[in-house]
């Protein structure tokens, strides 16, 4: 039993509640996260946007979203999650619901900066979340809640279906009445998360900045933000890039495409759920290794060139590209959850704060890779070239995770249980 628990005791039920609720508020606030990669291909033919307007407004929500992250993460630790969570929601439904009554693109980004707080909640939910659970089960825990990011695949399957039906503001206003609703239900289902309330009657003073920015001067932070950046950052960039990948090296047609980077991006979300189990049960060390490894192995076949007419010895079919982007995803998954395993454990006072460093840095990398694999394309004419940038992060991380692990063996540190 967790000191929190000792401190505050809570019903049976309550830590089952908070962490379902959780997650379903996140999987809609995936989803209006996310919500213009369909409604943006329709307002970019009613707008008559090139290519890097059209980018701009489809990466404004994600960039958003991810640089809200730690000050959303801060408040969570000085307001509580439940209040947090409940504003932010109800914030990104009006923006989501103000944007269907916009006309021109200045208006539309102005918007599309308020739908990006619905990918801000992210932080507040790991906050929020993880005091219900003691040491042991918060993996398993986050790793639930983390599995909302499957929100972007009910925008992918059920937006346009819409769109179609009542153009794409309808999908805006739907979409905003349901993150409003929820919103509701949320406020009115929950409790104050244990750790706010030991605080709050406790009567103990909220940290002044200096002191919630104090652990981001810990370079470990920073370490778990680039294997972050890696795990949720580039399997964001590969769900995006998939369809435009496969269409320009193996020639096939957008339907095709479309829906084996939804199949990508379905498990992958679902599957940080077992990651998480697995940091429980094995240790997040062990866990992050593994995606480590296998993810240096993927990339580095993944690099090289597409199989010729010619059928190549040496060249990736299709067949095989797809089996191996799957493996790579997977993993991708499990070391996600791995990688907020080891928030709680080692800043268990400062999880909004180092949550939410680490939630941006994941979040910038869904919006900086994109945008690298394409200036890589456009400076080497190889489409693989994005692979070698994923091997070369992967490999980084690998060298930097393993020498800090040597380094605090001899120097003889303590690492929490859960880490290990």
């Amino acid at each position: 039993m967790s000191v929190i628990e000792k401190a505050h005791p809570m019903s049976a039920g309550e830590p089952a509640k908070a962490l379902w609720i959780s997650t379903v508020a996140f999987t809609l606030c995936f989803a209006v996260w996310t919500i213009f990669a369909i409604i943006g291909i329709r307002i970019k033919q009613e707008l008559g946007l090139n290519e890097a307007e059209f980018g701009l407004l489809v990466g404004t929500p994600v960039l958003t979203g991810s640089l809200v992250r730690i000050v959303l993460g801060i408040w969570t630790g000085r307001y509580g999650g439940r209040l947090v969570y409940t504003l932010t929601m109800l914030a990104a439904a009006l923006a989501t619901f103000l944007l269907s009554y916009a006309h021109t693109y200045t208006q539309m980004l102005i918007a599309g900066l308020g739908v990006g707080l619905a990918g801000g909640a992210f932080a507040v939910g790991v906050a929020y979340v993880s005091p219900f659970f003691p040491a042991e089960k918060q993996g398993t825990a986050l790793g639930i809640f983390g599995a909302g990011n499957v929100g972007a695949a009910v925008t992918k399957f059920a937006a346009p279906f819409v769109l179609i039906a009542w153009g794409w503001q309808a999908v805006a206003q739907i979409w905003a009445v349901g993150l409003a609703l929820m919103a509701i239900v949320f406020w009115f289902t929950t409790t104050d998360d244990p750790a706010f309330r030991l605080r709050r009657e406790r009567g103990i003073a909220s940290k002044s900045l200096a002191q919630e920015f104090a652990p981001l001067r810990n370079l470990q932070v920073w370490r778990f933000s680039l294997y972050y950046f890696f795990a949720f950052g580039g399997f964001v960039a590969l769900s995006l890039w998939l369809p435009r990948y496969l269409v320009g090296v193996y020639g096939f047609n957008l339907e095709t495409a479309g829906m084996i980077a939804a199949a990508y991006s379905i498990p992958g979300s679902v599957f940080r759920a077992f990651g998480g189990v697995l940091s429980d049960r094995k240790g997040a060390r062990s866990v992050m290794y593994t995606m480590f490894a296998v993810s240096a192995v993927a990339t580095l076949i993944l690099s090289l060139p597409a199989a010729s007419a010619s059928g190549s010895a040496f060249g990736i079919t299709p067949a095989i590209f797809i089996v191996v982007i799957f493996v790579l995803g997977f993993f991708m998954s499990l070391g996600k959850a791995a990688v907020y395993k080891h928030i709680p454990a080692y800043y268990p006072q400062d999880v909004g704060a180092v949550g939410g460093i680490v939630g941006m840095m994941g979040g910038l990398g869904g919006f900086v890779l994109p945008i690298a694999f394409g200036l890589l394309k456009d400076m080497t004419g190889l489409w693989s070239s994005c692979f070698l940038l994923l091997f070369a992060i992967v490999a980084v991380s690998l060298i930097w995770m393993h020498l800090s692990v040597k380094q605090l063996s001899r120097r003889g540190h303590s690492v929490p249980v859960a880490a290990t």
